[in-house]
């Protein structure tokens, strides 16, 4: 049984073929019409639709010739554009007769339903278009003429970048080849090849329609891209509000064939995804929670209102789990992410340092922001705050393992006790964090990122650091092991090294053998010092951002941990002399 066997079904009857439209979901709730790409039929949408469903009234349909929707005869001409475009209309008349309908599509689906969207004819009848991994051809057409006209360096790279990702394109257009490919050998190892080179989960995609859904599909190309490439609409303006959604990893489109599209639509909300090509079944969470929100912000009369923050694009609406967020660092982050436009849960031992971090991120730019207490280091309670968390908020997108304790003091000062305070948090609130939100992540298939705070003491030995350094160390090797055992399922693991950061750590750093009286002094010269260093957790926080968007392994923050980092590869010994220094505590 798939999510598509409840559906309500009809046929609805325009130029010469008969579309198979699936409806889920209340018919009074805003409509949401779903447009398949090549070589899929509607089954592409269904993990998206079903999540979808709850909220508004879903509409999938078979382009024609694909599917359970009958082709035209003869093929050739048969898929124009234009046509496709009375395909469209007739569906939303049968479905949506008196409102516009929110459009979204994917690849060919997307490619066509730009042209929906610029259209005169369809002007009124929808009410907003979410693009994914399909260009207008008319703005492609454009691209390429201004890149041709003034060929610098930089344009003639994105040409001939473009032109290679195109490479299927050619083949597509050759006559009798694509459809005996795929009615014979691609199309029986087409599930195959998406597995393995997509992660596309099995289930009820592709369908069995497969083979012959993609020799009809193949004129999608032939009936439309040399003709419009060459001779580009100008005045291909969108009339309702676009959400794109560009996934970073697609390996038949460039990022920068939609450089400029602000000129062809004006109301345009961007979004980019650590994603393959295929999102709809690799991405279908992220994919939905994008598109209610589009099309709630577009029914509440305010499109486009997505966060304004440097990373909004790529954050926007994501949950993140920031562990130490009451203060310092971990504040920092979370107050990053919510200017991103993040849904932001602040986990603190301290319940009103949690709380106001969480009061604040809403008021950056956090859609929400959620307040838990709890101790890192306890197990049990970390996995009763996993589980609460996946119940009430979802599965996390973004894990930042933060809270930690300091310690300094020789070796021999620092008690066994000591040694469990500074692992257990430091380590073992680290471990916790990657093993019981990390599973979930592994668990839902659609890839994540966990960062794990650890230091620049991890690859700088010191006298004075040997429990808080060892600790350190642990995290980062932690890191780099779970970063090639989670890489295969799309999820990055980064190690954060900062450096003397300026933040309230040293004021309840514990010194190992000394008294009350001299603890606080060395307190308070530390943060003194910290102090004069002045480097803001915010700098940190900006570079975790960062580290996830380029998926890097290990990150020292800081010059002074930059420059401790090189000389751990290239000059070791430097550092174990250094070392051997007796810090001026």
């Amino acid at each position: 049984m798939t999510v598509l066997d409840g559906a309500r079904e009809r046929r609805v009857r325009t130029g010469g073929v008969e579309l198979c439209v699936a409806e889920l979901g209340d018919p009074g709730r805003p409509t949401v019409v779903l447009v398949h790409g090549y070589p899929d039929s509607k089954e592409v949408w269904s993990e998206v639709a079903a999540r979808l469903a709850g909220a508004f009234h879903v509409v999938l349909y078979d382009v024609r010739g694909h599917g359970r929707s009958t082709a035209p005869s003869p093929l050739r001409g048969g898929f124009t554009l234009e046509k496709l475009t009375d395909d469209f209309l007739a569906v939303a008349d049968a479905v949506s007769p008196d409102r516009p309908v929110h459009l979204v599509g994917h690849d060919w689906g997307s490619v066509q339903s730009w042209e929906f969207v610029t259209v005169k004819r369809t002007e009124g009848r929808i009410a907003s278009f979410t693009s994914m991994s399909g260009p207008s051809l008319d703005h492609f057409g454009h691209w390429i003429n201004k890149r041709l006209r003034r060929p610098t360096p930089r344009r003639v790279g994105q040409l001939l970048g473009q032109g290679a990702k195109s490479w299927y394109v050619y083949l597509l257009h050759t006559p009798v080849l694509p459809e005996l490919a795929w009615r014979g050998p691609l199309g029986k190892r087409w599930p195959g090849i998406l597995e393995r080179v997509e992660k596309v989960p099995g289930g009820d995609y592709p369908t069995a329609s497969l083979p012959s859904d993609a020799a009809h599909g193949a004129w999608l190309y032939r009936d439309n891209v040399r003709a419009r490439l060459r001779r580009p609409r100008e005045d291909a303006y969108a009339h309702a509000p676009v959400q794109l959604i560009t996934p970073l990893g697609d390996a038949f489109l460039s990022e920068r064939l939609y450089d400029g599209l602000e000129l062809w639509a004006p109301r345009l909300t961007r979004r980019t995804l650590p994603a393959k090509h295929w999102v709809p079944r690799t991405r279908p969470d992220r994919l939905a929670d994008w598109i209610t929100e589009f099309v709630n912000a577009t029914e509440d009369g305010r499109p486009g209102t997505a966060a304004n923050g440097a990373y909004a694009d790529r954050f926007g609406g994501q949950l993140v789990l920031v562990t130490g967020a009451g203060n310092g660092i971990g504040r920092a982050t979370a107050f990053a992410f919510a200017e991103a436009g993040a849904r932001v849960v602040a986990v603190d031992r301290d319940a009103e340092a949690a709380a106001r971090t969480a009061e604040l991120s809403r008021l950056i730019g956090a859609p929400d922001a959620w307040a838990e207490t709890v101790d890192v280091s306890d197990e049990q309670a970390m996995e009763k705050l996993a589980a609460r968390v996946a119940a009430e908020y979802g599965v996390v997108d973004v894990l930042v393992n933060n809270a930690g304790i300091g310690l300094s003091g020789s070796f021999f000062d620092t008690t066994p006790d000591d040694w469990r305070k500074v692992l257990d948090v430091n380590l073992w609130g680290v471990i916790h964090g990657c093993r019981l939100f990390g599973r979930q992540m592994a668990e839902r298939g659609q890839g994540g990122h966990i960062v794990n705070t650890a230091s620049a003491a991890a690859f700088q030995p010191s006298r004075a650091l040997p429990a808080y350094g060892t600790s350190k160390a642990a995290v980062l090797m932690l890191s780099e092991c779970l970063r090639a055992e989670l890489a295969g399922q799309d999820i990055g693991v980064t190690a954060i090294c900062p450096g003397l950061v300026n933040t309230n750590i040293t004021s309840t750093a514990h010194f190992a053998g000394a008294d009350a009286e001299e603890e606080k002094r060395l307190q308070r010269r530390t943060a003194r010092l910290y102090g004069a260093r002045n480097y803001p957790p915010e700098k940190v926080a900006d570079a975790v951002l960062e580290a996830i968007v380029h998926n890097r392994a290990v990150v020292p923050v800081t010059p002074e941990a930059r420059g401790a980092h090189l000389l751990s590869r290239f000059a070791p010994r430097v550092l174990r002399r250094l070392a051997r220094v007796k810090p001026p505590l």
